[in-house]
């Protein structure tokens, strides 16, 4: 069969970053290929090159052959080339015809011929089975109507090859099965699909040869039929021992400090993201939640902290039941939180460092009396956490937002460990997009906060920092929990075959 899109050699840099590592692979036309890896293995920055939002800074990519540059997304479209994005790009307003259209509406005169526009995607949609409601307006759609109607979108310009990022992450069981239907109709009908996902099980299910990337590299590519979950899961985190662990051995562990009972949480859809999560988190223990992110960590975190209200169930601090209580009660009851969105959720970066720095505690003593701030307390706590945290900052009334990622996660660290304090920590991505030096840093803090006797809740897409810092690892997958055991030799691959969706132990 004719190759339909390959590429040979491609490599792309970020500032400090090797996304893509010398990538090649080719895709035969009519075939489903699936690209898989972690978080961060450089899948969707390979897509955005192929789709021409990137650009490649060495090697080539073909389209049936031929040798092209992708200057852009309309060069990309006009080569048959579509992408439906993870986060769908329709107007909200607009209905899901006219979403479809948008940009080449057939007119009458100067006007738009309504007419013609639904007489012409409703050819384009019949042709390949995707039935729309041409007249319903996007934002009243459901997610997989709203899917629909992109792929049908990328079809309508003339797509014959459609590039699928994680297309299954909203959708409920029932809508993944409607989009299974429709992919392999339009394989049959002579369309290639590169499917970017992390669900083995989709995966297995859909795909006809699989492409698995690690660290900006591929690391193989197999036919489906003749592989498994665990082969993929192995291929995707590989195989190596705990290298670069940096938790001691035999911490001393102590009572339950922080237990989880049966925990059910809903995302902003209304739908449920936790269930049924039960864990216990003991003293001097870093219990490292490992998942791909968007499996409930996030609702989890912020369940936990307040943020988010619980549908049912319990969080205990040292036996206290916390659950649905505000975020400065869950603090005073000694909970401290580094959140995975610095700028969102961890700071004002209009306010300055000092300030900062003093949330959690503005109006305790010695920083406030009875009505007013005492700004000696003030400068003073903020100049030791500075120095301590090793902030790097012209001073403590610059605006915070002026400060580097790493040092603002530096600033939220100080803040919510400087008093020492705290028995339970929940660090979610703590060192999510800061550098080296920075992320060593923070690593170090946790392990020391750990040592002296406090619990510390690790969740992390990151899973060579879970296995570096953690004494136990549960898995998040789907909102539902799985324990993967102590950190020992071998847990690697056990928790990659979790994470994907496997069941039970993986056997080797």
């Amino acid at each position: 069969m004719a190759e339909a899109i390959a590429v040979r050699e491609i490599t792309k840099c970020f500032p400090g970053v090797l996304a893509n590592d010398k990538v090649s692979f080719s895709v035969e036309t009519g075939e489903i290929r699936a690209i898989v890896g972690e978080n961060g293995a450089g899948k969707t920055t390979l897509m955005n090159m192929l789709y021409g939002l990137y650009h490649p800074d060495g090697g080539q990519i073909f389209v049936k052959g031929e040798e092209v540059k992708i200057p852009n997304a309309r060069a990309a479209i006009e080569m048959g080339i579509g992408m439906v994005h993870q986060h769908f790009k329709l107007v909200p307003s607009y209905t899901l015809g006219q979403n479809i259209v948008l940009g080449i509406e057939p007119k009458k005169g100067l006007l738009i011929d309504e007419d013609s526009l639904v007489k012409s995607v409703q050819e384009v949609s019949g042709k390949y089975g995707l039935a729309v409601d041409v007249n319903k307006v996007a934002a009243d759609a459901s997610v997989g109507e709203q899917q629909r109607a992109e792929i049908v979108k990328a079809l309508y310009r003339g797509a014959d090859i459609l590039i699928l990022d994680e297309p299954t992450a909203v959708l409920t069981d029932m809508e993944t099965e409607e989009l299974f239907v429709m992919l392999r109709g339009l394989a049959n009908n002579g369309k290639t699909i590169l499917f970017i996902s992390h669900k083995l099980r989709e995966v297995l299910a859909i795909s006809d040869n699989t492409t698995v990337m690690r660290q900006g590299k591929v690391v193989g590519s197999v036919k489906t039929s003749e592989s498994d979950s665990c082969k993929l899961a192995e291929m995707m985190v590989g195989r190596e021992t705990i290298e670069g662990r940096m938790r001691k051995e035999d911490p001393e562990i102590g009572a339950v400090v922080l237990e989880l009972k049966k925990v059910n949480v809903l995302n902003s859809r209304e739908s449920l993201a936790v269930e049924d999560v039960d864990l216990e988190l003991h003293s001097g223990e870093i219990l490292g939640i490992a998942g791909v992110d968007g499996n409930g960590q996030e609702e989890l975190t912020e369940a936990i902290m307040g943020l988010r209200p619980l549908v049912s169930g319990e969080i205990l601090v040292n036996g206290v039941n916390i659950a649905n209580r505000t975020n400065r009660q869950i603090r005073e009851s000694g909970v401290a939180y580094i959140p995975s969105d610095r700028n969102r959720a961890g700071v004002a970066v209009e306010a300055h460092v000092w300030e900062n720095l003093l949330a959690g505690e503005y109006y305790i003593p010695p920083y406030s009396g009875s009505i007013n701030l005492h700004p000696r307390s003030i400068h003073s706590n903020a100049c030791v956490l500075v120095e301590r945290y090793q902030i790097s900052t012209p001073g403590i009334k610059t605006q915070t937002g002026h400060l580097s990622g790493g040092n603002v996660q530096r600033l939220i660290v100080g803040r919510e460990l400087g008093s020492d304090k705290a028995m339970v920590v929940v660090a979610s991505q703590p060192t999510r997009g800061i550098d080296i030096a920075g992320t060593e840093a923070i690593r170090k803090i946790l392990l020391e906060y750990a040592d002296r006797g406090a619990g510390v809740l690790l969740i992390s897409a990151d899973l060579d920092e879970v296995l570096a810092l953690s004494d136990r690892i549960v898995v998040l997958y789907e909102g539902k929990h799985k324990e993967a055991g102590p950190v020992v030799d071998g847990i690697r691959l056990q928790v990659g075959h979790l994470m994907t969706g496997g069941e039970g132990e993986c056997p080797v």
